[in-house]
């Protein structure tokens, strides 16, 4: 992770010290500028969305027992 040190204008630092007041468990200043800056890059097309991996069944093998002995249904030594 890289650290980085930021000089804020006067308007951005009383922007964000009424948001931080405003909130009901106040936000660190690394995560606003954090959040402030992965949606200005990403508007920018500079940062992909993030999204999890999902992963669904397929089907259904018929077999009962694929939890249990899936190693050997991938090596193909069960059938």
């Amino acid at each position: 992770m890289k650290r980085a040190t930021v000089t804020l204008p006067d308007d951005l630092a009383e922007a964000i010290e009424t948001y931080t007041l405003a909130q009901n468990i106040p936000p660190a200043l690394t995560a606003i500028v954090q959040a402030a800056l992965r949606e200005y890059l990403r508007e920018r097309g500079f940062l992909r969305t993030y999204r999890p991996l999902k992963l669904e069944p397929l089907g259904n093998s018929g077999r009962s027992d694929v939890s249990v002995n899936h190693d050997l249904y991938l090596t193909g030594l069960k059938k």
